[in-house]
Order: structure tokens, then C-alpha cells, then sequence
């Protein structure tokens, strides 16, 4: 069944403020939409449940990119492609601009946004894990004010956020301390663009002295939320990195995850794959210290 343009109403507030005053209005009633690209998969197919759409992309708050020397900051309707082509995102976060060029194709990537693959909440989006190692922080907005959010703590199950129904995310923050790492990023599935991860990962590491100083990994795909292995990074930390710590760390992973069964893909399959990709970031971090 396809929608009826004439079931819904659009509106285009002018400025954030405006927007924000239309939400606490009526919280439950509008759906805040920016590039759109996965409210139009629910309207063509007649599954949009919200009748009423407001339009945040062209408000200039939500589309600035800001750069300081502790900090980067990312407003929250800023594009896939505006990720990929920005220099500091290229040079210091390639988790996330690897993560922007995977993301459907070009004209997906030059309408969908950062903020809306975070609202959205699917656990097999592809800029989520980049955004867990990376300690991104989010500040909603609403006009009860500004509230910092760890993006660490924004899941609370599958499409399920602390995002209050009058909120907006207004930015990403992102702190500037990575550069030295060694970064590794897979997405395992039918295509690496334009095709929905069976498992995808987004991996930081840094070696002192043939030990593990610092690891920092995330997986997307594998569970109702994108998931941060904490137990996986806790149990390498500090040690030698050798083969039989690469070894003992898939079968930490093992242990801390669990698998989702969906249309996509298997449990095992993807207990499995999780494995394989935290093996092989280990191993190219292993090597990469060996080259250097």
C-alpha cells in the first residue's frame, strides 16, 4: 500500500528556535526529518506512521562543522558527503569518514545526515560504531535548554533513545585526540554501499613498547543496540601483543556478545564474523607496530 501525499502535513520552521517551539508544543505529533532518506523507504511503502513532518535541513544551527584545537563539532544535519569531504574528518576520525562513503550511494550521501542515522537508532548503521570509540557526546536541544549526552549512554534498546520526544540533536561533538592511532574499519555484507551490514566494526589501537597501551572497539549489526566491547578491551590492555593474546581475545568476544537472528543474517553467522574482525584488527594492529 503506498501513502497519500494528502495524508500529511509538512512544515518548515524558519529557524531552531521556531522548530523547538513546535515540538513542545505538540511533542508526539512531529516527526523531525532532515535528509529524509529513511522516513521516504517508510512513506513509499505506506509503513510512515507520523502525519506530520517538520523539515530541520535547512536550518543553519544543525549544519555547521567546527573545528578547535581540543574539539570537533558536527551539527547535526551535516551530510555523508560534507563528512567525507571535510579535511579534519578525513585526516583524524577515518572510522567515521570511511563510515560516511559507506552509507548508500551518492545521492544518499548528499541528503542523509549524521543526526538522523543516530535518531533513527537502526543497530546496523554504519557511522554508530565509529561514534562509540571515538567517545563522541551529543548535545540535545529543546527549550528547556542544552543537555550533554555520552553517546555511549543514547541507546537504551532497539529504537529506543534518550531522546525526549521535544528534543533535537544539535550536535556531535568529537574530542581531537586520536590521530596517533592505528584505525581499522570493516562492514561485512551483500555490497559495501547501498546494502544494510551483516557486521560492521570500527576499531582504534595503540602498542608502547610491543604491549597493548590503549584498543578501543565497536561492533554494528549485532545486536538491537551498536555494541562497544569493553570486556574485549579490558582483557588485552596492558598485555603483549602476540598471537596467543590475539586468540584469547576472540574468545572474550564470544563471551560478550550476543548475536541477533534477522532477515539479514544469522546469529552464529555473526558471532562468527565478530570474531573474525576483532582477530583481524589485533593482527593488523600487530603488524602495523612491527612496520613502524
Amino acid at each position: 500500500m503506498r501513502a497519500d501525499p494528502a495524508d500529511y502535513r509538512y512544515f518548515s520552521p524558519g529557524n531552531l528556535g521556531e522548530a523547538l517551539s513546535l515540538l513542545v508544543k505538540d511533542p508526539e505529533q512531529w516527526l523531525p526529518i532532515a535528509g529524509g532518506t529513511d522516513v521516504m523507504v517508510l512513506y513509499s511503502a505506506g509503513k510512515l506512521s507520523h502525519r506530520n513532518l517538520m523539515d530541520i535541513w535547512n536550518i543553519p544551527e544543525l549544519r555547521n562543522i567546527e573545528v578547535s584545537s581540543e574539539k570537533l563539532r558536527i551539527g547535526a544535519a551535516c551530510t555523508y558527503t560534507e563528512l567525507r569531504k571535510h579535511e579534519v574528518v578525513s585526516r583524524e576520525f577515518k572510522l567515521l569518514s570511511s563510515a560516511a562513503a559507506w552509507t548508500g550511494g551518492i545521492a544518499n550521501q548528499n541528503r542523509g545526515t549524521l543526526g538522523g542515522n543516530i535518531a533513527n537508532a537502526s543497530p546496523g548503521a554504519d557511522s554508530l560504531p565509529a561514534l562509540l570509540v571515538y567517545d563522541a557526546e551529543l548535545i540535545l536541544i529543546s527549550v528547556r535548554g542544552e543537555r550533554r549526552v555520552p553517546y555511549a549512554d543514547f541507546h537504551h534498546g532497539y529504537k529506543k533513545t534518550a531522546l525526549a520526544a521535544d528534543e533535537l540533536i544539535r550536535e556531535i561533538i568529537l574530542p581531537r585526540r586520536f590521530s596517533g592511532y592505528f584505525v581499522h574499519a570493516r562492514k561485512v555484507g551483500a555490497r559495501n554501499a547501498q546494502a544494510i551490514s551483516k557486521v560492521c566494526l570500527a576499531a582504534l589501537g595503540q602498542l608502547q613498547d610491543g604491549k597493548v597501551h590503549d584498543v578501543r572497539i565497536a561492533l554494528g549489526s549485532i545486536a538491537p543496540v551498536p555494541l562497544r566491547l569493553y570486556k574485549t578491551e579490558s582483557a588485552v590492555c596492558g598485555r603483549k601483543m602476540d598471537g596467543s593474546l590475539i586468540e584469547m581475545a576472540r574468545s572474550v568476544v564470544a563471551k560478550e556478545i550476543q548475536p541477533i537472528d534477522d532477515i539479514r543474517s544469522t546469529a552464529r553467522y555473526r558471532a562468527e564474523v565478530a570474531g573474525n574482525l576483532v582477530e583481524e584488527f589485533l593482527e593488523k594492529l600487530m603488524a602495523a607496530e612491527s612496520s613502524a
